[in-house]
């Protein structure tokens, strides 16, 4: 595939990400997100993923940098992801350049989109923070053990959640259901009291870091992400629904398996038979060392953390941490 240059500016210039580029990324992505990166599986999906656009940095012909975006919402947003800049070109201001040409190009491209949307991992802090609303923020608990560990850890996790249900003496019928009929989800998804009755965070459901409005545009941005849907079906009123995303390699302890999970609903009852539903779903996938990031409403964080310690197999890797949702005007 023949390079295609979009622009220059202070130095630099920017470039369509082709395959072929694909190693020098990964030159500059060593030790991101503290080895729990999704690029080395993503990049070349991305290379040919509809309505994405990855723009990369070059100087003096070396890769700087790189950003990539995805226009969604019916073409009225574009969610950035992958942002990076390699070691030595940090603190330079490479991020905010390479940011400034990538919204502009989209915009070019995509003349409907007038609003950028991103999730991050970390506050950036109040400067920062100005030029964005912000949306939401959800809680995170992140958990590790290696495969074998895991059926150990679900069992455990049974026997809590049956001495719980006894303690409680619930009478209610928390009945969760995979979701294999395309239609049951697709009129769950686009129900228009979903966002209020789960309280999405920002009105949107944020798949692995992705956020989207339930939109029958982006259901189709779901369906290729290979998801497992969990939902309460006990009653006429959706109260929960979760997913998870197929286990996938990350560069962590020199090559694990991620699992991300993601819960909707504050229902603590039934975050935790999701959870173990979740990980039974997954359990002949697992191999070698499972980072797992299990995402929720802020409510349920403590409640969760409570109900998976003590495991000697599988253990929590990182304190209370979140996920902040944000988004500003395209100009």
């Amino acid at each position: 595939m023949e390079a295609q240059c979009v622009g220059e500016s202070d130095g630099l210039t920017f470039w369509l990400a082709r395959p072929q580029d694909y190693d020098e990324v990964m030159a500059i992505s060593h030790g991101i997100y503290a080895g729990n990166d999704y690029l080395p599986h993503r990049y070349h999906i991305w290379m040919t993923e509809k309505d994405r656009v990855t723009i990369i940095a070059r100087r003096d012909g070396k890769l700087t940098a790189l950003e990539s975006g995805i226009v969604v919402d019916e073409g009225k947003s574009v969610v950035v992801e992958g942002l990076r800049v390699c070691p030595s070109e940090r603190g330079r201001g490479v991020a905010g350049v390479i940011q400034k040409v990538t919204d502009r190009y989209i915009k070019q491209i995509y003349p409907s989109v007038n609003i950028k949307r991103l999730t991050r991992g970390d506050d950036p802090g109040p400067e920062k923070l100005s030029k964005f609303i912000f949306l939401a923020r959800r809680a995170v608990l992140s958990l590790c053990g290696e495969a074998e560990k895991f059926n150990n850890f679900v069992l455990g996790l049974k026997a809590k959640l049956d001495s719980i249900e006894k303690t409680e003496q619930s009478t209610t019928n928390n009945q969760l259901t995979v979701l294999k009929d395309d239609q049951q989800l697709k009129a769950i998804l686009l129900d228009p009291d979903l966002s209020t009755r789960l309280q999405l965070p920002g009105g949107a459901i944020i798949q692995d870091w992705l956020p989207l409005k339930p939109l029958e545009s982006n259901l189709e941005i779901l369906k290729r992400k290979n998801l497992t849907w969990l939902a309460d079906t006990s009653n006429d009123k959706l109260r929960f629904l979760s997913f998870h995303t197929p286990p996938y390699p990350v560069p962590f302890n020199g090559g694990s398996l991620r699992l991300n999970i993601d819960l909707y609903g504050e229902d603590l009852r039934l975050a935790r038979k999701a959870l173990i539903t979740h990980l039974e779903q997954v359990m002949g996938e697992l191999r070698g060392t499972v980072p797992v990031h299990i995402y929720m409403p802020q409510t349920l964080w403590a409640g969760m953390q409570k109900f998976c310690e003590g495991d000697e197999g599988v253990k929590q890797i990182h304190k209370y941490w979140e996920q902040l949702f944000l988004e500003r005007e395209l100009s």
